[in-house]
């Protein structure tokens, strides 16, 4: 997103694969894919934070105190 290049195919893709892989998706990887997003500000978001979102519930006892913040400021900054 800072490249000036948002390449919307590229991170539609990449959120849908994710949405399958979810179960796989230890708590970096949650809290770093949300934050990605968040900061790309990419339309296909909701979906993937949506997706995210109980599967991050159900290992937030595995979560550091920085994917912690990182994953509740994703979703704070796209307002879910």
């Amino acid at each position: 997103a800072t490249a000036g290049h948002p390449s919307p195919e590229l991170f539609q893709s990449a959120a849908d694969e994710a949405i399958t892989k979810l179960t796989a998706f230890n708590s970096q990887d949650i809290s770093n894919t949300l934050w990605a997003y968040a900061t790309a500000g990419h339309p296909s978001s909701p979906k993937l934070f949506e997706s995210i979102e109980g599967e991050a519930i159900r290992k937030l006892d595995t979560f550091t105190p920085q994917a912690i913040c990182n994953t509740i400021w994703s979703y704070a900054t796209v307002g879910h």
